[in-house]
């Protein structure tokens, strides 16, 4: 969830690509410093275009501790408050959810993208 200028919105983990790396190694990278996570990597589930191309992609879950990334979202005060918040698939039509594309996408495969499909 972020809080910014009194705005609250909810955005799926991402960030952008380092020199070098893949956009399923980026999606990893962010995984772990946003949440906290550490993932595997499946297939990209979306590109949609946005100040560039983003990827998103299906993960599972390995190992660690959800809420618990340091990455610079947590101290960037210019960007607004961030706030790690897992929400259920069938909640995320009642919230600002960004982009909307992906929330329709995750809502028609819901049963592949669940939190218990481990």
């Amino acid at each position: 969830m972020l809080n910014f200028q009194g705005k609250v919105y909810y955005v799926f983990p991402g960030g952008g690509i380092e020199k070098g790396e893949s956009p399923q190694e980026a999606a990893k990278r962010e995984a772990y410093e946003e949440l906290g996570l550490l993932v595997a990597i499946g297939e990209c589930i979306a590109e949609i275009a946005y100040n560039g191309i983003q990827y998103y992609f299906a993960a599972q879950l390995i190992d660690g501790e959800f809420g618990t990334g340091k990455g610079a979202e947590f101290f960037n005060e210019g960007r607004g408050s961030y706030t790690p918040e897992w929400l259920e698939i069938d909640k995320l039509s009642f919230v600002d959810m960004r982009p909307p594309e992906l929330v329709k996408i995750i809502q028609a495969h819901g049963d592949c993208y669940s939190r218990r499909n481990k």
